[in-house]
C-alpha cells in the first residue's frame, strides 16, 4: 500500500476554502508566520478518504478480530454502552459545572452515576467505599498503596516493606516503590501459588502490606488466600487486591470477604470497555471501614435532601490523585454495563470467562507445554518450550497468528514461565471463534515440527513483513523522504 505522500499529484485539491471576508484585527507577528508552504501531498478528497479507509482495514480491532490477549482483557464493548456515553447530557457536560453552579444542580445526573457506581462496586467486592478517580489500573495501585501508607502513618507505624509474589502484575512492585516502600518478592511454588514457607520467613511487623494479584498472572486462584490474609493481619499488615483479573472471580468470591483491605478494579477490563495503546482506562480503589477517612478528595456524597454534592473537607485524605473526578466516560460505560447485565448476568460473565479459558487449556494442552497443569480461572499460560527445540519461539507463534487474522496473545509474560503464551479469551467470545483459534494454534504446533521455517518467517501476508526487531527499535525509520 502506497503512502499518502506517494499519491501526490501536483494540482490535486482535497478542499476548497473561500477567501476570508473577515478582516484581521491584528496580524500575527512575523516570527509566528510560516515562510514556506507545508510539505504536504496534493491529493483529492476521494483519494484521501479511500487511503485512510483502506489503512484502517489493516488495523486489528476488537470489532474485526479475536483478541486472546492476556492481562489486557480486550473484550467486546457493547454498542449500548457507547450510545449511553454519547448522550448529550453526559458527553457535553463541563467538569467544572459542580463548582460553578451552587453545588452541582446542573450535574446531578453525572454525580449520581459516580455515587451509584461506587455502591455497585462495594457490593461486588465487599468493600465499604470507593474513590472513582484513578485513571488506570497502575494508577489505582499507587493510590491504594498511598492509602496504606497514610493508614500506617496515622497509627504511628514506620513500616518499610511490601510483599509481592513473582506471579503478580509487573506494575505492583513499581507502585509500591514509588510510594516509598522496599519490595520483597516471594517465588512461586510448584502448584503455581505464592510459596507459603518463603512468605512466612519474610512476614514481620516491618511489612506494611501484601499485594496479591488474584487470580494471579498464571490464571490460578490461591486456595490458601484466607490463611495468608490472617497471617498478614496478625502482624498489622494490610492486604492489597490487584483486581485486574477480577473476571475470574466475578460473582463467586468477594475480595473483602476473604480478608482484603484495599482493592483496585480495572473497569475497562471487567465491565465492558476494552482498552489498548494506553487507554482509555479507569482504576477505582475500594477500601474497608478503617481506610475510608484517607480516600482522595473530593468524595461524592448524598445530602439529606437527596441531592448529590462533592465533599472536599476530609482532614486525613491523601488529597487529589487525578484532575476532576476520574475518567467519567469509562465509569459511565461500566455503570450502564452493570445495569444491563444485572446480578445474574455479571455472575454468568465470570462463569463464561473461566469456562472459555479452561476450554482453551484442555484443547491445547496436548500441543503446548503447560507448566502449571491446574484448572485455571480467566486465563491459561502455556509455554512454547517444546516448539523451541525446533527453533520456533513464542514470538514466532505470535507472528504466525497475525497472518491468520488473530491478535497475538501476551508472550513472555509472566516472566516465571519460559517462552510464555498467556491466552485470555474473555467471556464474550463464542465457541465457534474459540474453535477456529484453537485449530490455528494446533496448526502452528504441527508446523513447528514438520516445517518450522513456515512459522519463523511469518507474517508474510501483512504490508510489513518480519522485521529485525532489534534494529527497528534502535534505528526506527519513521519518516518518508522524497
Amino acid at each position: 500500500m502506497k503512502l499518502i505522500f506517494e499519491k501526490h499529484r501536483e494540482g490535486s485539491l482535497g478542499v476548497s476554502i473561500p477567501v476570508s471576508d473577515v478582516p484581521l484585527s491584528k496580524p500575527l507577528d512575523a516570527q509566528y508566520r510560516r515562510v514556506n508552504q507545508g510539505d504536504l501531498p496534493c491529493v483529492s478528497e476521494l483519494d484521501v478518504v479511500r487511503h485512510y479507509t483502506n489503512l484502517s482495514r489493516l488495523n486489528f480491532s476488537v470489532d474485526t478480530n479475536f483478541y486472546p490477549l492476556g492481562s489486557c482483557t480486550m473484550k467486546y464493548n457493547p454498542k449500548f454502552t457507547e450510545r449511553i456515553a454519547a448522550l448529550d447530557g453526559f458527553a457535553s457536560i463541563h467538569p467544572l459545572l459542580p463548582q460553578l453552579m451552587g453545588g452541582g444542580m446542573l450535574a446531578q445526573g453525572s454525580l449520581e452515576v459516580l455515587y451509584e457506581t461506587e455502591k455497585l462496586l462495594n457490593e461486588i467486592t465487599g468493600m465499604r467505599a470507593f474513590t472513582m478517580q484513578p485513571l488506570a489500573g497502575a494508577h489505582g495501585e499507587l493510590t491504594g498503596v498511598m492509602l496504606i501508607a497514610a493508614f500506617h502513618k496515622a497509627n504511628g507505624c514506620r513500616r518499610k516493606y511490601v510483599i509481592i509474589p513473582d506471579s503478580s502484575h509487573g506494575t505492583n512492585p513499581a507502585s509500591a516503590a514509588i510510594a516509598g516502600y522496599q519490595v520483597i518478592v516471594i517465588p512461586t511454588d510448584a502448584e503455581g501459588s505464592m510459596d507459603l514457607q518463603e512468605f512466612k520467613k519474610h512476614l514481620n511487623t516491618d511489612v506494611a502490606a501484601v499485594m496479591l494479584t488474584c487470580p494471579d498472572t498464571l490464571g490460578i486462584f490461591n486456595p490458601r488466600i484466607k490463611e495468608i490474609a490472617d497471617m498478614a493481619h496478625a502482624v498489622g499488615a494490610l492486604m492489597y487486591y490487584d483486581g485486574a483479573n477480577l473476571n475470574g472471580m466475578l460473582g463467586k468470591c468477594r475480595p473483602g470477604d476473604i480478608g482484603f483491605d484495599v482493592v483496585h478494579i480495572n473497569l475497562h477490563k471487567t465491565f465492558g470497555t476494552p482498552h489498548g495503546g494506553g487507554g482509555p482506562g479507569a482504576g477505582p480503589v475500594g477500601v474497608n471501614e478503617k481506610l475510608i477517612e484517607f480516600l482522595p478528595i473530593p468524595r461524592v456524597i448524598r445530602r439529606t435532601d437527596g441531592t448529590f454534592a462533592l465533599d472536599y473537607h476530609r482532614a486525613k485524605s491523601i488529597g487529589y490523585i487525578a484532575p476532576f473526578y476520574g475518567n467519567f466516560g469509562v465509569i459511565l460505560r461500566a455503570f450502564a454495563y452493570m445495569l444491563l447485565l444485572g446480578k445474574d448476568g455479571l455472575i454468568q460473565a465470570g462463569e463464561y470467562a473461566v469456562l472459555n479459558a479452561n476450554y482453551c487449556r484442555v484443547k491445547l494442552q496436548e500441543y503446548y507445554d503447560l507448566p502449571y497443569p491446574r484448572i485455571c480461572k480467566h486465563e491459561c499460560v502455556f509455554s512454547a518450550s517444546r516448539q523451541m527445540k525446533n527453533g520456533v519461539h513464542a514470538l514466532d507463534v505470535a507472528k504466525y497468528l497475525i497472518d491468520k487474522g488473530y491478535h497475538p496473545p501476551t508472550i513472555y509474560f509472566p516472566l516465571i514461565v519460559k517462552e510464555a503464551l498467556m491466552i485470555e479469551p474473555t467471556e464474550t467470545e463464542s465457541k465457534e471463534t474459540l474453535d477456529a483459534f484453537i485449530e490455528t494454534m494446533i496448526e502452528i504446533a504441527r508446523l513447528a515440527q514438520e516445517n518450522p521455517q513456515a512459522v519463523t518467517q511469518a507474517p508474510v501476508t501483512m504490508p510489513v513483513k518480519r522485521l529485525d526487531e532489534t534494529k527497528a527499535a534502535r534505528e526506527p525509520n519513521l519518516r518518508w523522504k522524497k
